[in-house]
């Protein structure tokens, strides 16, 4: 198809109605089997509506269960309370790991309260101070929501958490209560305790969905999001059945029926089938190997690259003395500094818990226990994303030949 046909034959879509309604941003106005969570949100926020300061509240989930959604929908509702009982407050919602940084984090709050500041050229401290300092001239009540606050901790530490934890102490007559939200469960206890005690008032837990539970919220979405009948009735639980093998996530779940109707959108089909999923799989690990290995630290992509370049080309696992030699070779290539074996081991963990790649310990008999490592993902994706780095670039190049050329010798 010429540029044209494609954009001609984009006007009007076979196969949605309304596809925005699959799209992550989207708050659906019910929330299914996540009604009791609501309550419990709305229970612990609703004193700000007679100007009293809620109790800090932390969220916590693994990704899909439905955290953000929920807090939205409660934030939604509650400005509209406002609205009909002339309340003052306000809700303030961050992402953290969009933000970055906590500069960029204190900018959006302060832009959030009328206050202008520079995006960079300051300290944090002076952001946070001007902060605190318009906020003692105002009224009402603050409701600050910082979505994913483990990434801000664990790149930047807890110091402006702390900061945020202690506002109230320093500010007059405005009143602020917040809202954590992390992906990760474990994360309350890794807080410092000044920390914690502070900002875990109340603590709600997202359990993961079922396959049942996410067949549900599909069918709900699935109603607004196609046009009538172009769904094969396999579709929605097979999407499902998938989602729920991945803890239960219904982000991935929708992007799964969402892409499979792009799928079927892009080649000119009439109808979605399991094809087009089986097909949506594989394009969207693609993309989430790449989000991921994209913002690793260098010294775990050139731990991912070892582990690649091992195992390409008929090698299906290698072992960490392996993987520690071949890092040693790129780090010197690159002329960098290398880093310790047991550092290297804790990074191969890391990227063991990312999905990345699989490490496990099997017993040698008499000659002990080893640790074999494996790449759970697809290496072509791996590559890509590595190759993206300019400093990597090079090496990457070089284990992409090779790869080739091991594969070529092999047919």
């Amino acid at each position: 198809m010429s540029i044209d046909e494609i954009f001609e034959s984009a006007m009007v879509s076979k196969i949605f109605a309304n596809r925005e309604v699959l799209m992550p941003d989207y708050i659906p106005k019910e929330l299914p089997h996540r009604e009791s969570e609501i309550r419990r949100v709305a229970s612990v926020l609703a004193p700000a509506l007679r100007g009293e300061r809620p109790s800090n509240l932390f969220i916590y989930g693994l990704t899909g269960t439905g955290k953000t959604a929920v807090i939205k929908r409660v934030m939604i509702k509650l400005v509209e309370a406002v609205s009909r009982n002339s309340s003052r407050v306000k809700p303030i919602y961050v992402n953290v790991k969009q933000r970055d940084t906590p500069y960029r984090v204190m900018v959006d709050l302060a832009e959030s309260i009328g206050l202008r500041v520079p995006f960079t050229g300051l300290s944090t401290g002076e952001v946070y101070s001007r902060f605190t300092k318009k906020l003692s001239k105002m009224q009402g009540v603050y409701i600050i929501v910082l979505d994913e606050i483990d990434f801000l901790v664990k790149k930047h530490g807890d110091d402006l958490l702390y900061k945020l934890t202690r506002i109230n102490e320093v500010i007059e007559n405005a009143k602020v209560s917040l809202v954590g939200i992390t992906n990760s469960v474990s994360f309350v206890e890794e807080l410092d305790p000044r920390v914690k005690s502070s900002l875990g008032e109340e603590e709600i837990v997202f359990p993961p969905y079922n396959a049942e539970q996410l067949k549900d919220i599909l069918e709900t979405r699935a109603a607004k999001a196609f046009k009538p009948g172009v769904l094969d009735e396999d579709v929605i639980p097979l999407c499902a059945a998938l989602a729920a093998r991945e803890h239960g996530d219904a982000r991935r779940a929708l992007d799964l029926l969402r892409v499979s109707g792009e799928m079927a959108d892009r080649l000119g089909d009439d109808r979605v089938t399991r094809r087009h999923v089986l097909m949506a799989r594989e394009e969207i690990e693609r993309d989430r190997v790449g989000e991921v290995v994209r913002t690793l630290p260098l010294h775990s992509k050139l731990v991912l690259a070892s582990v690649t370049a091992l195992t390409m080309g008929g090698r299906t696992y290698a072992t960490t003395g392996e993987v520690n030699s071949y890092y040693r070779e790129l780090v010197k290539k690159l002329g960098l500094e290398s880093i310790t074996l047991r550092r290297l081991s804790g990074i191969l963990g890391e990227l063991d818990m990312l999905g990345l790649i699989s490490a496990r310990v099997i017993s040698k008999g008499r000659y002990g226990k080893t640790r074999i490592i494996e790449l759970s993902s697809d290496p072509e994706a791996v590559i890509k994303a590595l190759g993206d780095d300019i400093e990597l670039a090079p090496v990457i190049g070089e284990i992409a030949r090779n790869a080739l050329g091991k594969r070529g010798s092999m047919r």
